[in-house]
C-alpha cells in the first residue's frame, strides 16, 4: 500500500472508530503529547478493560441481515502472514488496528500470531507461506517487526494479548510418530525443532514489553483430553515456554482456539453410569476425560501449574462458534437406554464427531465475550472472528499459502482423526479467514444465549 494510501486509510478507519465510539456512548480520550504512561502488568488483562473492535469485520457483520446485533463484541486480529503487519492489499496492518484501538479510548487489544515456519502440519487449510526450515525468515521478518511495533511507546496505554500459535504444540504431541495420526510434515516439524524454537523466540520478544500478555494454546478438550494426551501435552507446553528462557513470558492459555467444543455440557457429567456403563464408554466421548472445554480449561490449568508454570496463570476459552443453540438445542437428558443414547441424546455439541473443526454445520455464537467469568478463567473471548472461514470447501488457488483440506469437504467421507465419518462441513466455503456470510447468518440464528 502506498504511504498516502496507507494515510486515507487510517484517517478513515479512525473516523469509523471514534464514530462507533460516539454511537456507543463513550468518548475519545485525548493522548497525551509524550504518550500514554505504560500501564502496570495486572493478574488478568480482561478485568475492567474495554476491549477493541475491529472495524473491518464490524462492517462485515453488520452488514448481514441482523448483524448488527453483534457488531460492537470485541473478536481477535490475526496476523497470519508477513503481508498482514502492513496490510495486505487494503487491509488494515497492525499499527493501523493499535491507533483505530486508541481512538475507540479502548485499552485491549487481542491478537493471534500464526504464522509459523511449516504451519498446521497435521492439515491444510491453515497451511501457511513459510517452508518448515525457514525459522530466520519467521524471527527477522515476521516476529521481530511486530514486537518492534508493539513496544512503540504510542501503545503503552493498551493492554495487548497475543495468542501465539495456535495449532503448532499440540501437533507435536498427537500427530507424530509412532501415533497412528502422525504425519510426515509433523514429524519434520518435530525433528528441526521450529515449533518449540519460533515460539520460544515470539513468547521472549513479546514478555520483554511490559503491556504485553502472552497466551499459548492447548488446542481443546476434544484433542488433548484423552489420558495418553493430557500430561504429555501440557509437557510439550513447559518446553515450549521453556525456549524463550523463562515461564514468566507465558501469562496463559487458550482452549477452543477457533473450533466447536461446548462450553458446558449440562445435562451428563463424566461420572455417570447407564446400566452399568460409565459414560466414558460412550462412543462419542470415548474415553475422554472431559465432556466440554470448561472442565478441560480448569484441569489443565490445574496441570500446567503442577509441572512448574506460574500459579497466578489463566485460561481463555473461544466461545464464539459454540454455543449450538436452535431447534436441534436437547432441553434435557437423552434417554437411559444405553449410554450412546443418554449421551447423543442429551450433548449440546451437535457435531457428527468430535474431531471434526472445519465450518461445522449447526453451529450458533456462544457465550458472549466476558471478562473472569468462572475460577481460574480470564475470560470468554471470541478470537476467531465469527464468519470468518476455517478452510475451503474445494481448491482455490492463492497466493496466501493456504490449501486445501478434505475436512472442510462436506462430501468427503472422514479420515482416521474423525473415525471415518463425514465432516460435517458447510459448503461453499472460502479460504480460511475469508468472509463466509452463509456461515455468519447460521451463527446468528443459532445463537446461544439467544441474541435479543
Amino acid at each position: 500500500m502506498s504511504q498516502l494510501r496507507r494515510y486515507w486509510t487510517r484517517f478513515a478507519v479512525m473516523l469509523l472508530s471514534i464514530g462507533a465510539v460516539l454511537v456507543s456512548g463513550s468518548t475519545a480520550s485525548a493522548i497525551p503529547a509524550d504518550g500514554p504512561a505504560v500501564q502496570a502488568r495486572v493478574d488478568n488483562p480482561y478485568a475492567g478493560a474495554r476491549p477493541y473492535v475491529n472495524p473491518e469485520w464490524s462492517a462485515k457483520a453488520a452488514a448481514e441481515p441482523g448483524g448488527s446485533a453483534i457488531a460492537d463484541q470485541p473478536t481477535g486480529v490475526w496476523l497470519d502472514r508477513i503481508a498482514a503487519i502492513e496490510g495486505a492489499g487494503s487491509a488494515m496492518g497492525l499499527r493501523d488496528h493499535l491507533d483505530a484501538a486508541l481512538a475507540q479510548d479502548a485499552n485491549l487489544v487481542q491478537l493471534v500470531v500464526y504464522d509459523l515456519p511449516g504451519r498446521d502440519c497435521s492439515a491444510l487449510a491453515s497451511n501457511g507461506e513459510l517452508a518448515p526450515d525457514e525459522i530466520g525468515r519467521y524471527r527477522d521478518e515476521f516476529i521481530d517487526p511486530i514486537a518492534a511495533i508493539l513496544a512503540d511507546p504510542a501503545y503503552a496505554g493498551l493492554r495487548i494479548v497475543t495468542v501465539v500459535e495456535i495449532d503448532s504444540l499440540p501437533n507435536l504431541v498427537t500427530n507424530v510418530s509412532p501415533r497412528p495420526t502422525a504425519t510426515p510434515e509433523c514429524d519434520v516439524m518435530a525433528a528441526n525443532g521450529n515449533y518449540v524454537n519460533g515460539i520460544g523466540y515470539a513468547l521472549r520478544q513479546f514478555g520483554a514489553i511490559d503491556n504485553v500478555y502472552n497466551y499459548l494454546d492447548v488446542g481443546h478438550h476434544g484433542w488433548l483430553g484423552w489420558d495418553d494426551n493430557f500430561a504429555p501435552g501440557a509437557r510439550k507446553l513447559l518446553e515450549g515456554a521453556q525456549a524463550s528462557g523463562s515461564v514468566d513470558n507465558v501469562h496463559g492459555f487458550i482452549t477452543n482456539t477457533a473450533n466447536y467444543g461446548a462450553l458446558k455440557e449440562p445435562y451428563f457429567t463424566i461420572n455417570d453410569t447407564v446400566n452399568g456403563q460409565t459414560v466414558r464408554q460412550a462412543k462419542w466421548i470415548d474415553w475422554n476425560r472431559y465432556v466440554d472445554e470448561l472442565s478441560y480449561a480448569q484441569a489443565f490449568r490445574a496441570e500446567l501449574v503442577r509441572i512448574g508454570f506460574n500459579s497466578d496463570i489463566g485460561m481463555l476459552i473461544d466461545t464464539g462458534r459454540n454455543g449450538w443453540g436452535g431447534s436441534a438445542r436437547p432441553a434435557g437428558p437423552g434417554p437411559t437406554t444405553s449410554v450412546d443414547a443418554y449421551v447423543d441424546g442429551g450433548r449440546l455439541d451437535r457435531r457428527i464427531h468430535l474431531g471434526n473443526w472445519c465450518n461445522q454445520s449447526g453451529a450458533g455464537l456462544g457465550e458472549r465475550p466476558t471478562a473472569a467469568p468462572e475460577s481460574g478463567i480470564d475470560a470468554y473471548v471470541w478470537m476467531k472472528p465469527p464468519g470468518e472461514s476455517d478452510g475451503s470447501s474445494k481448491e482455490i488457488p492463492n497466493d496466501e499459502g493456504k490449501g486445501f483440506d478434505r475436512m472442510c469437504d462436506p462430501t468427503y467421507e472422514g479420515n482416521i482423526r474423525n473415525g471415518f465419518n463425514p465432516p460435517g462441513s458447510l459448503p461453499d466455503a472460502p479460504l480460511s479467514g475469508h468472509w463466509f456470510g452463509a456461515q455468519f447468518r447460521e451463527l446468528l440464528a443459532n445463537a446461544h444465549p439467544p441474541l435479543t
